[in-house]
């Protein structure tokens, strides 16, 4: 399986997941197709954000491919990175 957008393509994440190797467990597939992943952190400050490419992060956790055909509008999650990956369709 493989993302439809370009390994290059800008993704959001967290400076605790690039920085720190926090777990991506929250997924989201917003409806203008962007893409956020995300760790357990909670009180988020614009800071806190880092805007990396598809590829980064698919070299932090290969793991998130298996969710390269999400539906816009959506978002997964997993209890921890042994977990299976759980998609909620927000439509």
């Amino acid at each position: 399986m493989e993302f439809k957008e370009n390994l290059e393509t800008a993704v959001f994440t967290t400076r605790f997941v690039i920085e720190n190797n926090a777990p991506i467990i929250f997924v989201f597939h917003f409806d203008d197709g962007s893409w956020q992943f995300s760790s357990t952190e909670d009180n988020l400050s614009d800071e806190d954000f880092r805007v990396v490419s598809l590829g980064e992060i698919i070299a932090c956790d290969s793991s998130v491919v298996e969710l390269a055909n999400m539906p816009v509008n959506s978002e997964a999650m997993r209890a921890n990175p042994a977990s299976p990956w759980r998609i909620t369709n927000k439509n």
